[in-house]
């Protein structure tokens, strides 16, 4: 069977409807025959279910520009594990934001109404927009032409934690962290604030708080630095020293998870910002934390690569990754691997 192109659509004509849209979910009826989108049309070729796009065979037809080549081996990828999937598009399947490939649930078609994934293709090399991911998979094609496939997410982050700290508790400013002398008993137990410089049995003589954790207890009331000035505006000065606006971005993260009920810790040793825990009663009770957070600026990019490797980590020790976008306000973006 042969083929025609024109604007972007190839054209099957007569039997085609009932051979492959109605047979295999390939393209939309167009009577008796059936419109593709070029990914589509290379797929049958590449098949010998069709001979020739205006005279091209699949080797022509996928090095002519009609064809992606990319959305090509996702396609392909995704048919061989028993999926039908659709092309987006004004000339498609419209409304699907960002995604280039709708995905439908095993068993079913685009005559279903139901959809499994949501698809975006990129290189490794590309840089995605933040604010294009969430509700998509990214379809990640490396050099050697392997997908690998990251599910993100736009999730709720919360917990249930509920602790008040009690109100000006006097601290030390040091260089780059706080020391609390004569904590309260409960700050660390049940607030998880800081860190125990010793412990005499399950006493804390001295606790070390970092200066993210100091400067949200400042603001609310609960540390009292006695400094000569503003005791807020010592410990973000003291902050920005030490981390320029990445303090700020921190501290208003912080500050939304508290809030929302989780306790947020140093994620110092798996490469992210915070790692957090949503249910905390005692320390000595203490659950494995569920998330690990990196935060980024407002119109950050990802390179692929770099994404790949903070969802290979976080998996690696059992943890999801957040990523806090800091905007206007702040979104929640997850990202993990799917084996489709």
């Amino acid at each position: 069977m042969d083929a025609t192109l024109s604007s972007g659509v190839v054209r099957a004509g007569r039997q085609a409807r009932e051979q492959f849209h109605d047979a295999r979910g390939y393209g939309d009826p167009d009577g008796e025959g059936v419109r593709l989108a070029p990914v589509e049309a290379a797929h049958l070729l590449y098949r010998g279910d069709l001979e020739s796009v205006d005279g091209m065979g699949f080797r022509k037809f996928l090095a002519s520009a009609a064809c992606p080549d990319l959305h090509f081996l996702v396609y392909k990828d995704l048919r061989d594990r028993g999926f039908y999937l659709s092309p987006t598009g004004a000339d498609w399947v419209a409304d699907h934001g960002t995604a280039d490939l709708v995905v439908y649930p095993r068993g079913k078609g685009p005559w279903d109404d139901q959809v499994a994934y949501r698809v975006r293709v990129v290189s490794e090399r590309a840089t995605v927009p933040a604010s294009d991911l969430g509700d998509v998979v990214l379809a990640v094609v490396d050099e050697e032409s392997e997908i690998t496939y990251l599910e993100t997410d736009r999730p709720d982050v919360s917990g249930s934690t509920d602790y008040e700290p009690p109100a000006d508790t006097p601290g030390s400013l040091l260089d780059d962290r706080v020391l609390l002398w004569e904590p309260p008993a409960d700050i660390y137990e049940r607030g998880f604030y800081g860190q125990p410089l010793d412990r005499d049995g399950e006493t804390v003589e001295t606790l070390q708080l970092s200066l993210v954790e100091a400067a949200y207890l400042v603001r609310q009331g609960a540390l009292a630095l006695g400094t000569d000035g503003d005791d807020e505006q010592a410990v973000l000065e003291r902050g920005r020293t030490v981390e320029g606006d990445r303090f700020d971005r921190r501290l208003r993260v912080y500050t939304a998870l508290r809030a929302a009920g989780v306790v947020p810790k140093t994620g110092y040793k798996f490469g992210a910002d915070f790692r957090t825990y949503a249910d905390v009663e005692s320390v000595s009770e203490l659950s494995h934390s569920e998330l690990l957070i990196r935060v980024v600026p407002d119109g950050h990019g990802f390179a692929p690569r770099d994404l790949a490797l903070d969802v290979r980590l976080a998996g690696g020790v059992r943890k999801r990754m957040v990523f806090a976008l800091t905007g206007a306000g702040i979104a929640w973006l997850s990202a993990e691997r799917l084996t489709p």
